[in-house]
């Protein structure tokens, strides 16, 4: 099953016998903002204007739980995910479509989260918000309780010992910044470098201009180039565990699977006792 589907893909989809349930999950990294400039807010956004039927999540309450010591999006509570769910009207026999503004992170994280946790069927807008060029709609729809029962995967998540271990045994890809990798700026973490062994990866060279996704050949080039191709065990991580989402999106359509290590450099540089490399070279 293709992990994306394109707008016009979708509009076919909602008029047909068996529409997905919509999650819009627009969200932005919070990062130091000029005096008085608000932050973003995601639901106001949705409420301003959204596809017809979609359902606003809140990646930080809802795909989340509370930052701390496993990082700053760790796992949120399997129940309360669950809950959080079928209140947006998800159910494991209809598929599911997520967009977000047009980044894709946010998207790739609730399709993470629903694909790890079970559902069959979950694709992300390629693009996002900004390729859907019909009409929006601000009534907040009240969608019928689904049935999803959320039951986690054996494999696909990583832990700190677990990304350590891939890093050496396999390909451990970082979806962050270049320079953030090199450690020559850290913005928000308290500690710049990356994971020992770790390979550079941006996560924005998975698109191209428009914010789409490169074809799937061309993503399984990029990616073989980097050392991960099919039959390779592959791992992701990034700061806090949403745009390397991304970047197992991308591995993804490329046709390789890779598992997600969600506390990332938020969760591995909060405890001196790990190791932090820095510079281009992986080690």
């Amino acid at each position: 099953m293709n992990a994306i589907i394109t707008a016009s893909e979708l509009a076919s989809e909602l008029t047909g016998e068996n529409p997905p349930v919509l999650l819009d999950v627009r969200w932005q990294l919070t990062v130091a903002k000029a005096a008085g400039e608000p932050p973003f807010d995601g639901r106001a956004a949705y409420e301003a204007g959204h596809i017809p039927g979609a359902v606003y999540v809140d990646l930080d309450r809802e795909l989340a739980s509370a930052p701390g010591t496993r990082g700053r999006h760790p796992l949120p509570d399997l129940a309360e995910f669950g809950a959080a769910m079928r209140r947006s009207g998800v159910s494991s026999s209809a598929p599911v479509v997520v967009y977000d503004g047009g980044q894709g992170w946010a998207a790739a994280r609730a399709w993470w989260l629903l694909r790890w946790t079970g559902h069959p069927d979950v694709r992300v807008l390629d693009g996002g918000l900004p390729t859907w060029q019909r009409s929006l709609e601000t009534s907040v729809p009240t969608p019928t309780e689904g049935d999803f029962e959320p039951e986690p995967g054996a494999t696909g998540l990583l832990d700190a010992d677990g990304a350590a271990a891939l890093a050496r045994s396999g390909v451990l890809l970082d979806a962050r910044a270049g320079e953030r990798y090199r450690g020559e700026v850290e913005p928000i973490d308290p500690v710049g470098g990356h994971i020992p062994g770790a390979v550079s990866a941006p996560t924005n060279e998975n698109v191209g201009a428009d914010g789409r996704f490169l074809s799937a050949g061309e993503l399984g080039a990029r990616f073989k180039s980097l050392g991960a191709s099919e039959g390779t065990e592959v791992g992701v991580y990034c700061g806090s565990g949403v745009s390397a989402a991304h970047e197992v999106l991308a591995l993804a359509v490329a046709g390789i699977p890779a598992a997600l290590y969600v506390g990332s450099w938020s969760e591995w540089s909060s405890d001196p006792s790990r190791p932090v490399a820095v510079g281009p070279d992986p080690q």
